[in-house]
């Protein structure tokens, strides 16, 4: 092969594995759905200041940067519709607002929406709590494509409203619907048209992940039935694991690490699942279960050589939740600090392996990967009440309360 030939192969087959930018946080829980960043957080002193806020309607949802623009999920104030707004991500200025209309819905905890956009190919996919699938152009704001999948599939919504995130993978986008014949749903990311339907499981608040194990590409979700994974271009299921919440509140995103799939719950605490191929296929089998590490819709993270770092509510009268070091390989807790926050607390795993926490009253930590003991590194209030997850991009971390999107400089 010649010089030029050679290069020009490597060249196409950079592009082709090239990661995303690390200017970019385009879905929930960043770019590989898995509470990771490439960014790194140096520990700050004082208080952080916030570089502008802009003040949105209601929402559980988190923003989304790609591109150095920051987008925004939320109900419009006295409207019942769906909004989507982008910002510049430098300085919050507005660079168009959209919306459609649709049902009332006031659910428990906010009526604005939960699930987080996903972008994919200059295309921004949202699922609103009435259970709207839609797709926005990321440059404009036109919707090109909406289904209404609970009226589409008969599938009833949520007590507190649809809150999963839409998963955009292989030019598939996926849902856990929850209708019969209907529990998970692909749709063609161009054009909304179903590409397949799989399985009666009912809905839970969970968000799919796409994962590789076991001799092949899979899509897991956890759903109100349990652990399910499934072709991705068929909806075949692979594998099943049972796990039922007893309150039907299951709202963590499994998450996939070392070949062990991870899902937990409010009532069951966790299971974790490993994956390997059998008879030419995927299976799992359970390598450990704590019934300790029970989650409200707080997702596990994986820092340091073998730590998950775990935020386990606490089902009382005065709820709270303890942030919990734990070996993953076993489930065993290696250390834990209690009364983090009530309900939710959101945490990043930054490049330089420190842990970046958000909880639900505002304040934002940084604390050392340490599988020892809690070690503080920098603590400031930067925002009010919130439960949705925070962006890492471009030196700065965009974070959300109940009136304003907000983006902090960070050092």
């Amino acid at each position: 092969m010649s010089r030029s030939r050679l290069l020009s192969v490597l060249t196409l087959s950079l592009a082709l594995t090239a990661p995303l930018s690390a200017a970019d946080w385009p879905q929930f829980l960043g770019p590989n759905r898995d509470n990771t960043s490439t960014e790194k957080v140096a520990p700050w002193k004082g208080t952080l200041k916030a570089a502008w806020k802009v003040p949105v309607g209601p929402s559980h949802s988190s923003p989304v940067v790609v591109d150095g623009v920051v987008y925004a999920f939320y109900q419009p104030t006295g409207k019942d519709a769906d909004a989507l707004a982008a910002f510049d991500a430098k300085t919050g200025k507005p660079l168009w607002e959209k919306s459609y209309d649709r049902e009332e819905f006031n659910p428990p905890f906010g009526a604005g929406p939960r699930g987080t956009p996903a972008i994919s190919g200059g295309k921004v996919y949202t699922l609103g709590g009435t259970g709207i699938l839609a797709c926005w152009d990321a440059k404009t704001g036109q919707v090109d494509w909406k289904v209404d999948t609970l009226k589409d599939f008969k599938a009833p919504n949520l007590t507190f409203g649809i809150s999963g995130s839409p998963l955009v993978s292989g030019g598939k986008v996926f849902v856990n619907v929850g209708g019969k014949g209907a529990g998970l749903v692909a749709f063609e990311a161009a054009t909304g048209k179903v590409a397949w339907k799989a399985t009666d499981d009912a809905a839970s608040y969970s968000s799919p992940i796409a994962i590789e194990a076991g001799g092949a590409k899979q899509i897991v979700f956890l759903t109100a039935a349990g652990l399910v994974a499934v072709d991705p271009d068929s909806g075949k299921v692979f594998w099943r694991q049972p796990f039922r919440d007893v309150l039907q509140e299951s709202a963590t995103t499994p998450l996939f690490t070392d070949g062990l799939v991870i899902g937990s719950s409010v009532t069951l605490g966790s299971v974790a699942l490993k994956v390997a191929e059998k008879e030419g296929k995927p299976a799992v089998a359970e390598a450990w279960r704590s019934k300790q590490l029970n989650c409200y819709f707080s997702t596990p993270v994986r820092a340091g050589k073998d730590s998950l770092f775990m935020l386990n509510g606490k089902l009382s009268i005065n709820p709270s939740i303890t942030l919990r070091c734990v070996e993953e390989a076993t489930g065993k807790v290696r250390w834990e600090k209690a009364n983090v926050g009530k309900y939710h607390a959101a945490i990043i795993r930054t490049a330089d392996d420190q842990l970046l926490m958000l909880d639900d009253t505002g304040v934002l930590t940084l604390f050392a990967a340490d599988p020892t003991a809690y070690k503080e590194l920098a603590r400031s209030k930067v925002c009010g009440a919130t439960w949705a997850h925070p962006a890492l991009a471009s030196g700065m971390v965009f974070v959300r309360d109940e009136k304003d999107l907000i983006g902090i400089a960070l050092p």
